[in-house]
């Protein structure tokens, strides 16, 4: 069996060493758990133009690099594409999952009822202010009362489900939500391990600013507005 880690990214060299090696770290630690069926390791870096090196970075710790476009559902799809996985795990450049993922994981994947079932992780960040706990808990908040993790917090599917519901649809903004509404809440689980993300990208323009921004344009959109005007918005 093996699981392909898609991970999508722009200008990522910061981020990207330490969420490979934690992906490679952890298999390998799982790896030695007796009666523990560990899946193959495939990572596709899924870059969208970086101008920082992140391409050649990604390739020479062992990543296997597809081009797209500097669009977070086309590069999304592009590394799907190349994918040779039988599961899909989506994560982002700056998302570190937690010692204990690869036997979770292992568990999730090896029970046959999940081949049209999908899983998120839990979000959390690297910081440890109280603003941070907070942000943790309204987000874990959205994920259990309306069923709509956040693209942080990691998509894990199978390939067979993957394909079935069409993969990532081409969209200027939303793909991830859009996806989740496919999936339903139903065939939805979030696993009990942290997906620990960089709090930089929170910090820049203010914890609630960003929060409200987020919330605003997940509104719009599950009331129809289209995603290129939501888009707009977003950025």
């Amino acid at each position: 069996m093996m699981l392909t880690v898609v991970i999508p990214t722009f200008n990522a060299t910061a981020t990207l060493p330490a969420t490979l090696a934690a992906l490679r770290d952890e298999i390998a630690r799982a790896g030695g758990i007796k009666g523990l069926q560990v899946p193959e390791l495939e990572i596709v870096v899924s870059d969208g133009g970086s101008s920082d090196g992140t391409a050649t970075i990604a390739s020479g710790l062992g990543a296997r690099v597809v081009a797209a476009p500097h669009v977070r559902a086309d590069q999304l799809r592009a590394g799907a594409m190349a994918a040779r996985g039988h599961w899909l795990l989506f994560i982002n450049a700056d998302t570190r999952l937690a010692q204990g993922w690869a036997a979770r994981v292992a568990g999730f994947i090896a029970n046959p009822a999940n081949l049209g079932q999908a899983a998120a992780f839990r979000f959390r960040l690297d910081d440890a202010t109280p603003w941070a706990r907070r942000f943790e808990a309204l987000i874990e908040r959205r994920s259990r009362w309306l069923a709509l993790p956040t693209a942080p917090q990691g998509l894990l599917i199978s390939r067979l489900f993957y394909d079935s519901l069409g993969g990532y649809h081409e969209l200027p903004s939303m793909e991830d939500v859009e996806m989740i509404g496919r999936i339903g809440a139903e065939r939805l689980r979030v696993l009990p391990i942290a997906a620990v993300n960089s709090v930089a990208r929170y910090q820049g323009e203010g914890w609630w600013k960003r929060l409200a921004r987020d919330a605003l344009c997940v509104g719009l959109w599950l009331v129809g507005v289209p995603a290129n005007r939501v888009a707009r918005l977003y950025r």
